[in-house]
């Protein structure tokens, strides 16, 4: 059979292969062009659900165009009619070739280009009209894998969006989205034990204004290691909000030698340093202590800062993960719900300590572990420093 040109290609330049779902497509659109009756068998997907504009085109038409009356028809002399345009046509396929003249004229004014070939190549390329309903669940299948990847991308890019004048938020606000979306998907494919993709995590996503990032770490480790009260208050940050292993290793260390209630200043941080193995032969003591002797003034300002950038680092890794996993084709709309929640779980947990640092009512630090402990310059602050104030 000669190939049919699709109405999509252009032919200007060489494609690659269509996925499987395209021929389900074209084959549920063929079970609908020789059976239209068998329109009450599709659900769970619309227009919307196919991947091409003329797939689109021809289902809208078919979903919204009266179906004429069945009759056993010779579709060989249906088609052949319609596609001559010419001769008579015999009295008990009238209705039915009439009524495939409307489809392709109602699809042509989305779809320019169809043609009537473009039909017959669509019902010839259904092997059962009676499995419409599989062809159907596959389409929805492959639609649910778009949308999670369009939604995946969004939740990127607003994490990358350094304009925005509120980026935690309205990120939290697209992972909101994305959730309710996967909840969607759910409703429809609901998943199972052991469906959890496989597909290989992707490489950690790039640290949004990584070297200011850490020195902001490096001034909230002194300060807490003069002020530890001040680290006391910051309950909600953890070691994974800092952008370097040392400074996360170091943070580690300063809880534990507050939940011990041991001595601390940047001499007992470094031995607790030491006794953990953050540091090797070839680090010399004297660099470490020389970054902890560099206090500043407003360690909570500082730690809501730093989970600041953690929790638009987390967003943006998390939207990476869900979107390689709808990039892996093996992967079944199942696993992309499981995967997804999993995902989405690590900025939920991100979101909680948000949330703590953003309405906890700051605390007096007029304490006696501290009340003798004055910053470098200037007066104790008891208000927390601009934004202006981080400019090294």
């Amino acid at each position: 059979m000669p190939h049919t040109p699709d109405p999509d290609e252009d032919g200007l330049a060489a494609r690659p292969p269509h996925p499987p779902v395209y021929y389900a497509e074209q084959a549920l659109l063929g079970s609908l062009l020789a059976e239209p009756q068998r329109l009450a068998d599709v659900s769970g997907i619309g227009p919307e659900a196919f991947s091409t504009p003329a797939h689109t085109a021809v289902f809208n038409a078919l979903r919204t165009l009266p179906a004429p009356p069945p009759a056993d028809t010779d579709w060989a002399a249906a088609f052949g009619a319609l596609r001559a345009r010419s001769g008579p046509v015999p009295a008990e396929r009238t209705d039915h070739t009439a009524w495939l003249d409307t489809v392709l004229a109602s699809a042509c004014e989305q779809a320019r280009g169809l043609t009537a070939a473009h039909l017959h190549a669509l019902i010839s390329a259904c092997p059962n009209p009676r499995h419409i309903a599989a062809y159907a669940r596959i389409i929805e299948g492959e639609h649910a894998r778009r949308r999670l990847h369009r939604a995946a991308q969004h939740l990127i890019q607003t994490a990358q969006d350094a304009s925005l004048p509120h980026p935690v938020p309205i990120a939290f606000a697209e992972a909101d989205a994305l959730a309710s979306m996967v909840d969607d998907i759910a409703a429809a494919f609901p998943p199972h034990s052991g469906s959890l993709p496989r597909t290989p995590a992707p490489p950690p996503a790039l640290v949004r204004d990584g070297e200011e990032g850490a020195q902001e770490e490096r001034l909230l480790l002194a300060t807490c290691a003069a002020r530890p009260a001040d680290a006391e208050q910051m309950h909600w940050l953890a070691a994974d909000d800092f952008t370097r292993p040392l400074h996360a290793g170091l943070w580690q260390c300063l809880t534990a030698l507050i939940r011990r209630g041991a001595p601390i200043d940047r001499v007992t941080l470094v031995w607790e340093a030491q006794q953990r193995g953050l540091l090797s032969h070839a680090d010399d003591p004297r660099d470490l202590l020389g970054f902890l002797a560099e206090t500043d003034v407003c360690a909570p300002y500082l730690g809501e800062r730093i989970l600041h950038r953690s929790a638009l680092t987390t967003a943006q890794q998390v939207g990476r993960r869900i979107a390689a996993f709808t990039d892996d084709a093996a992967n079944t709309p199942c696993q992309l719900v499981v995967g997804s929640r999993r995902a989405l779980a690590d900025l939920t947990a991100v979101r909680a300590r948000w949330q703590q640092a953003t309405t906890t009512k700051p605390v007096n630090r007029a304490s006696p572990r501290t009340a003798g402990v004055a910053p470098r310059a200037g007066p104790p602050r008891t208000a927390a420093a601009p934004v202006s104030r981080i400019t090294r």
